[in-house]
């Protein structure tokens, strides 16, 4: 069975260039400061899951999961990524370095000072997309406590459920079932605000970073439950989903990618 949609689409958009317009119109509003009006989002076009230093957390839960995360893109699509993801507080001129963030953690999380949340309401302006990871899903706090500070940056914004049609389950790979996965099963479905049809944050009680973390060696750190490799590699096709979704937009239902995703095939078993 084949696991990507492979028929180009001609609307496509490169997501750094709707991201550049964007950046640009805010400029010459007085939006932006003056370190960040030259600046847009994924100059280099690479997919980083840059790691976000915020409510009290000083890295991503399992550390080496984003670099791993960058990694499988690259090996698996040919898009270009970075294979040492940044930390990032929300005031780093950086951040619009690129349209995505990763916000992991396992505890809970204290109130963002409002020049954060001003900073990151900045960002999902510009079309930024967040993923909101709990690396502790059985115990919840710091999902539930994420969900409390992004209802401070969109306010008027409320998460609903990804329904399991959605373009985000077959960017690259085809999922079946069509489900978020990580390294526990955990829900079926996974909340997202979604913006003018747009995935702005994405809510994940999965635990997807420890499906993807490796060891100095090279060996996976953690099990997978309950379905092991299978779970662990359907995880890995799903990171992959999120980060092709983040680099490109105005996805069609029968055509998804970017001309230059077409280098590779995938297959699912």
């Amino acid at each position: 069975m084949t696991s990507r949609i492979d028929r180009p689409s001609g609307t496509n958009v490169n997501r750094r260039g709707f991201l550049a317009a964007a950046s640009a119109t805010l400029a010459s509003a007085g939006v932006l400061g003056t370190s960040r009006e030259a600046r847009a989002f994924g100059d280099d076009g690479a997919f980083e899951p840059k790691i976000l230093l915020a409510g009290g957390v000083s890295g991503a839960a399992h550390a080496t999961s984003p670099g791993r995360w960058s990694a499988e893109v690259e090996k698996r699509t040919s898009a270009p990524a970075r294979r040492t993801p940044r930390l990032m507080k929300p005031t780093d001129p950086l951040l619009l370095d690129g349209p995505f963030a990763y916000w992991s953690g396992t505890s809970s999380l204290t109130a963002l000072p409002s020049n954060e949340v001003a900073a990151l309401r900045q960002f999902f302006a510009l079309g930024g997309l967040l993923v909101v990871d709990d690396a502790d899903p059985d115990v919840g706090t710091f999902g539930k406590d994420a969900r409390r500070e992004v209802a401070r940056i969109l306010p008027d914004s409320v998460p609903v459920a990804v329904p399991n049609d959605h373009v985000l389950y077959r960017t690259f790979y085809l999922l079946k079932p069509a489900r978020p996965y990580g390294r526990l099963a955990g829900t079926a479905t996974c909340d997202a605000i979604i913006h003018a049809g747009t995935l702005r944050v994405i809510f994940l009680a999965h635990d997807l970073g420890g499906a993807l973390a490796r060891n100095t060696l090279g060996t996976w750190e953690m099990s997978v439950e309950p379905d092991g490799d299978v779970q662990r590699e359907r995880a890995i096709r799903f990171a992959v989903n999120i980060a092709l979704y983040a680099l490109t937009t105005n996805y069609k239902d029968d055509a998804v990618h970017a001309p230059f995703l077409l280098k590779r095939k995938a297959s699912v078993p």
